[in-house]
């Protein structure tokens, strides 16, 4: 048994599990890195730990100094806890949006939590540029410095999977392994898993939620609708995705996600967020596509009760027009009480 010295210490070495149902389906072996078993309990936590490691190298981080970002929730999270765990503040910008889950866990972490209105990119008061500023700002005053983590345009995050996710991959599968496939939020994890598996010969592939904007950058045709997946869907491609070109691009309703994540809860006992369940399909798509026999991986990317009050709100589900599973709207059943008279 291995004992980690911190908790920054026990980010990624994270297990693969066999998914039995998408398997069954496509006639491959389909293989989950399950990165919700990271001390934050996402794959974010690799990127986190990256970016804080290499504003220490450059000496843009010091002692006492904080951090600023701006997230959809998952990187706030991992920011936040490995920060605490090495001496630093987090300041966490955050859409308005977002799960009430994640915004409670970062401040639980100890961050400080801004939420601004979800504007687009082009937006100046869009958070990953309200963020920047913010760090500029806090920059002046903060007496041990304040850095922006720009997860998006910082390439430690990419290369946090280069060194670390994609050699796992490999190992783990003892180089038997013929693709991988997740969504792209920063970029990071797929580009980096790209920069690491595609010279051995992987397919190596990108599953875009439906309303993102990838999918449009690399085939040239639309992909209407607006998801609910929070964290993936990215419109433009950042510092992290340059020159990395997938070998195969789908999209993903959310309505095939979220039945993907109903049915690996109750069948499999995996308890996902929807990001895991555009990247389930996307792996599907990739192992038809590709043919049986094949061994294909994605991510698991984090907890599905990070967005209980919406993934598995029956009324949130139904105003967006998505399926709602029988045993989440059943009434309790009828369970006999047997208290004994003390």
């Amino acid at each position: 048994m291995r004992v980690y010295k911190d908790l920054p210490d026990a980010i990624g070495k994270t297990p693969l599990i066999r998914l039995k149902a998408a398997s069954e389906a496509t006639g491959c072996d389909i293989y989950g890195k399950a990165e919700f078993l990271n001390p934050g309990q996402s794959v974010k936590d690799r990127a986190a730990l990256y970016i804080i490691r290499d504003a220490i190298a450059r000496g843009d981080l010091k002692p006492g100094g904080t951090i600023v970002e701006g997230t959809a929730g998952n990187t706030g999270i991992g920011l936040a806890l490995v920060g605490a765990a090495l001496g630093f503040k987090t300041v966490i910008v955050i859409p308005e949006t977002q799960s009430q889950e994640k915004k409670d866990m970062i401040r639980l972490a100890g961050a400080e939590l801004v939420q601004v209105p979800a504007v687009p990119y082009k937006n100046p008061n869009n958070y990953v540029k309200y963020s920047g500023r913010l760090a500029a700002e806090l920059n002046k005053t903060d007496p041990n410095g304040a850095i922006w983590a720009n997860q998006f345009d910082n390439t430690a995050n990419r290369q946090a999977h280069i060194e670390t996710t994609g050699p796992e991959i490999w190992e783990q599968t003892g180089g038997k392994v013929d693709g991988f496939i997740c969504a792209a939020g920063s970029g990071g994890t797929v580009a980096g898993i790209g920069a690491a598996l595609q010279p051995k010969g992987l397919k190596v592939g990108l599953a875009d939620p439906e309303g993102a904007g990838m999918y449009k950058i690399y085939t040239g045709q639309e992909n209407p609708g607006n998801s609910i997946t929070e964290g993936i869907g990215q419109g433009r491609v950042t510092a992290n995705l340059e020159g990395f070109t997938p070998d195969f691009v789908t999209r993903v309703p959310d309505a095939e996600a979220v039945q993907i994540v109903f049915d690996l809860l109750q069948a499999e006992g995996l308890c996902m967020g929807g990001s895991t369940g555009v990247n389930i399909a996307g792996a599907m798509h990739m192992a038809r596509e590709m043919g049986p026999g094949k061994t294909i991986v994605t991510i698991l990317c984090d907890f599905g009760t990070r967005y209980q009050s919406k993934l598995f709100n029956p009324d949130f589900l139904r105003s967006k027009d998505l399926p709602v599973p029988d045993w989440l709207d059943a009434a309790p059943q009828d369970i006999p009480t047997v208290f004994e008279a003390e």
